[in-house]
């Protein structure tokens, strides 16, 4: 099958460090993996492509830069020009991640006799109004529902994600949690030398509704015992240089290794003993990729009881649930897991279990084409 995965949110490189860059990478690789030919249109390649996709074919259509408002325009424009490029390659599916001011498989459909399935990670619309500037909400609700409405299968990674697509014109979205590469994240078979600090990991972009803060403060509570701890932190973001400044006030023996290329990301995640999604109350519609990328790496994980995370993480069986933003029942869940390496070993098998059985991208892709009409999926 010829697959045109197509994603005109400039904000996304198809070939950088963040999760939604790791997440189109492995959707192509499981695209790969089952024998379909993949070609990428996006508004941004990226600085960052990893060996076994250094052969894909990428079609880059630059978004103009200007204000606020022109850039809208400017995003609505890029994505005519890749929906033209696709047509004019020609495809059998249109794979699309969902985009502010783009619906490229509704206009590829106007052309070519194809399927489409378009894959919604977050209500953007509201994201945009409240944490950026959104000038031109009509055009963006507009657009959105013209690409809702014309998707044969309209994929959301979470219930409240899916309600928020059916509230703006999709018909039946299903829900297709994020997922992980479990060949690519194993667990370490490198056992930590004796005296090693207990390490305690977290995956993802600095912003302040992740909780890091909160894991910080929670990780001071543990640097007042005799166990040596240690705070792993893989990413950066905007609340970045806060963070290290609250590290250092706390006390806690913190490594910050800033963003770093997917391809490092497992062996930093085999270091772990511990991998922490402590997040605060509020919305809880995302699907986290680092819960899944923990549960693959066969370490437990520490999370807040919110959202799709109950689901994720199987507590006392992969890990343990603690209700958001509090930092003592969240230091007490990891000094439960510091002083019993047993449990922690227990756990982090059954958690490497449950992402092959459950969270590998190839039973994500699977489930999602088994929506679309038979002969459109094989």
């Amino acid at each position: 099958m010829r697959v045109a995965y197509v994603c005109a949110d400039p904000g996304v490189p198809v070939f950088g460090t963040k999760g939604a860059s790791v997440h189109i990478q492995e959707i192509v690789r499981a695209f790969r993996d089952r024998g379909d030919e993949v070609v990428v249109y996006a508004t941004r390649r990226g600085d960052h492509p990893p060996a076994d996709l250094a052969d894909l074919r990428v079609i880059e259509r630059r978004v103009a830069r200007g204000d606020d408002r022109m850039r809208e325009r400017a995003v609505a424009d890029a994505a005519a020009e890749l929906a033209d490029a696709v047509v004019a390659d020609g495809c059998d599916l249109v794979y699309e991640r969902f985009s502010l001011f783009a619906a490229i498989g509704a206009r590829v459909a106007r052309s070519l006799p194809i399927r489409a399935v378009l894959e919604v990670n977050a209500p953007l619309i509201d994201e945009q109004r409240t944490h950026r500037v959104l000038v031109d909400e009509n055009l963006a609700a507009a657009t959105a529902r013209t690409a809702l409405t014309a998707a044969d299968v309209v994929a959301c990674v979470s219930a409240p994600v899916a309600d928020w697509a059916r509230a703006h014109g999709a018909i039946a979205p299903i829900v297709a949690p994020n997922g992980v590469n479990t060949a690519r994240i194993r667990p370490s078979i490198v056992r930590p030398a004796e005296g090693e600090p207990f390490a305690v990991g977290f995956v993802g972009t600095l912003k302040p509704w992740h909780g890091v803060d909160v894991l910080i403060d929670a990780m001071g509570l543990l640097a007042a015992s005799d166990h040596p701890s240690r705070l792993v932190i893989i990413g950066d973001g905007p609340a970045g240089a806060d963070l290290r400044r609250h590290a250092a006030q706390r006390g806690v023996d913190a490594v910050f290794h800033g963003a770093v290329a997917p391809d490092a990301v497992p062996g930093l995640l085999a270091t772990l003993d511990v991998g922490v999604a402590s997040y605060r109350a509020g919305d809880a519609y995302f699907s986290p990729l680092k819960v899944c990328e923990y549960l693959a790496a066969g370490v437990p994980v520490v999370a807040s009881r919110l959202g799709q995370l109950p689901d994720l993480v199987q507590s006392g069986r992969t890990g343990l649930l603690t209700d958001p933003g509090d930092v003592e029942a969240l230091a007490g869940a990891l000094a439960r897991l510091r002083d019993r390496p047993a449990l922690r070993a227990r756990m982090g098998a059954a958690a490497r279990e449950r992402a092959v059985a459950a969270h590998d991208w190839s039973r994500v892709l699977s489930g999602i084409l088994a929506s679309l009409p038979r002969e459109d999926a094989a």
